[in-house]
């Protein structure tokens, strides 16, 4: 983690996704195919920047 990476809220992610829907990002979680969240106190969920474009990175197909 970078000092310039950012906690992105779920509705971020969801935009930087392509608009992908929060029932599928929650099913993605569900069986572990989502990014790394961190969950506050307040249960609310975040993704660091850097987590998401790891995550990103390792959906990548092979060529």
């Amino acid at each position: 983690m970078s000092r310039c990476d950012e906690l992105l809220t779920v509705p971020q992610v969801l935009d930087e996704l392509g608009g992908v829907s929060r029932r599928t990002f929650y099913r993605w979680r569900e069986l572990g195919r989502a990014p790394v969240c961190v969950q506050l106190p307040n249960l609310e969920l975040r993704v660091w920047r850097s987590d998401l474009l790891a995550w990103l990175n390792s959906r990548r197909e092979a060529r």
